[in-house]
């Protein structure tokens, strides 16, 4: 053997793997700190792509849109969502997981607050599907960033706590919007001829979270696993010794060098095929239909698109004195028949029902932390089999209790399906390589968001027209199908310390 390659056999001798390097970090502040950067950059997303759940009733009546535009302006910014999650999953593969995210923040926040100049419901629409179209990366890089910076230990304790602060996303929306919709100030620009009021300012308000993150963000490092497998071994290393620092971690951090990852071939300079195609190639295939298919089954969704609007009918029929007999559906179509309440202002919504959103919000976060103290013990598969069996349940059994409480508390139930997004964004970070991760959870993401834009006009359609049983009984059984789906998944207990099969 040449003296040159003993000297680089000594070298791979002295180098310490990677995972091995990121135990030595510790566990500590930075990790704690990253988690809530992480859960803000989640909330920011849900701002920016979900607030058209308060912003569209509130403006029908200046902007005119009829039930079937609102439909529209409800899911066409979903298909921004669509079209940017594969955009960014290769971006976020190729560029960095952090560069990106900053990107997308940025130019998310500002499209955004574009969007309160809005003239027009088609011109607010346009603009909320852009803003989408920006932001629909931030969920899957966020994710991909904290998954690769903190020991494998405790990866799926912080991957449910972000999960738990983006369950509180609606209840933020409907805090953030509570001091705010019901005022009444009406300022006239002339140049756009339009007026300056509650509806406006909110949309205005729900970018502050992308500027927050952005400046969290600022004390987090790029994915030390990913400057790893670009080849950028000495940069990766600084980044692994900022975090022992940050996490105040007794004695100096003494990794000089790390193990190259297995595969270097991502550079910035790899094609989008190179990033695709091996998600529907074997032995990958089988995880991409199944993690696919549970994220198109969670269509759950729909009626959180919807909550804000079903909520305000719920209380609107409740406090009228009449409806404590009755299923949900049966108070959805009494409220559809009821007369407009002269004494409430049109296209507000009731801040009783915000309340409501904010309560559900919290009651998600909460069952979703307490889900997350026993997931090493169970399983994220056997977890998922568990959660989605009784949470489809409650869907099923929402009409058929005629009482009003029940009834309402069994449709709490079901949007605890929401949570499930966590269980299966650990599961795809867990089964996919590295170089293939942020695209995995972007693709399969955007699997479900395909369906939910379907599901969202379905749902409208059925809602408005008295077939509100209808929606529930076929969205729940599809949401129930996931248990089986998730069965054809191997048991994570018994492969979560294999890094030749997690690829972690």
């Amino acid at each position: 053997m040449s003296s040159d390659n003993q000297e680089k056999a000594k070298m791979m001798a002295a180098a310490t793997p990677f995972e091995e390097a990121l135990d030595q970090t510790g566990f500590g502040l930075y990790n704690w700190f990253h988690t809530l950067v992480t859960g803000a950059v989640v909330v920011s997303f849900a701002c920016v792509a979900y607030s058209n759940t308060i912003i569209v009733p509130t403006s029908a009546c200046e902007l005119g849109s009829t039930s079937t535009q609102q439909g529209l302006m409800a899911s066409v910014p979903m298909i921004g969502s669509i079209i940017g999650a594969v955009i960014w999953g290769y971006l976020g593969d190729t560029r960095g997981r952090r560069n990106m995210l900053v990107l997308s923040l940025v130019l998310a926040a500002v499209v955004n607050a574009l969007a309160s100049l809005a003239v027009h419901w088609a011109m607010l629409m346009a603009f909320q599907f852009t803003a989408t179209l920006i932001a629909s990366g931030m969920f899957s890089l966020a994710i991909t960033l904290i998954s690769e910076s903190v020991p494998l230990a405790r990866r799926n304790l912080l991957l449910l706590l972000v999960t738990s602060i983006s369950l509180l996303s609606q209840g933020i929306m409907a805090v953030l919007a509570i001091p705010i919709i019901p005022l009444g100030f009406s300022y006239y620009i002339s140049a756009l001829d339009i007026y300056w009021n509650s509806w406006r300012t909110v949309v205005v308000v729900y970018s502050l979270p992308s500027l927050l993150s952005l400046l969290g963000l600022l004390f987090i490092k790029e994915s030390p696993k990913f400057l790893l497998l670009q080849g950028k071994e000495v940069e990766a290393v600084e980044a692994l010794r900022y975090m022992h620092w940050f996490n105040r971690q007794p004695g100096e951090f003494r990794v000089t060098s790390l193990q190259p990852e297995e595969s270097n071939k991502s550079k910035t300079k790899a094609k989008a095929s190179d990033q695709i195609v091996p998600l529907f190639r074997p032995p990958l295939l089988r995880y991409t239909i199944i993690v696919a298919l549970l994220f198109i089954f969670k269509q759950v969704n729909a009626f959180a698109v919807w909550l804000p609007r079903i909520m305000d009918q719920f209380v609107s029929v409740l406090q009228s004195g009449d409806g404590r007999d009755q299923t949900l559906c049966g108070i959805i179509r009494q409220a559809l028949d009821q007369p407009p309440d002269p004494n409430v202002t049109p296209c507000a919504l009731n801040e009783t029902a915000l309340l409501l959103v904010l309560a559900v919000a919290g009651f998600q976060s909460t069952v979703n932390a307490l889900i997350s103290l026993v997931l090493d013990r169970t399983g994220r598969r056997n977890m998922t089999i568990a959660t989605t069996s009784i949470i489809g349940l409650c869907g099923l059994l929402v009409n058929a209790v005629p009482s009003a409480v029940a009834s309402a508390a069994l449709f709490a139930g079901f949007l605890l399906g929401i949570m499930t997004l966590g269980l299966y964004t650990a599961m795809c970070v867990a089964l996919f390589p590295t170089h293939l991760r942020t695209m995995a959870v972007s693709l399969t993401l955007t699997g479900g968001r395909v369906a939910t834009v379907a599901a969202i006009q379905v749902l409208n359609y059925l809602l408005e027209n008295g077939y509100c049983e209808v929606g529930f009984y076929v969205f729940a059984s599809i949401f129930t199908c996931s248990a089986i789906v998730a069965a054809f998944l191997p048991d994570d207990r018994k492969i979560v310390k294999s890094e030749s099969v997690t690829k972690l």
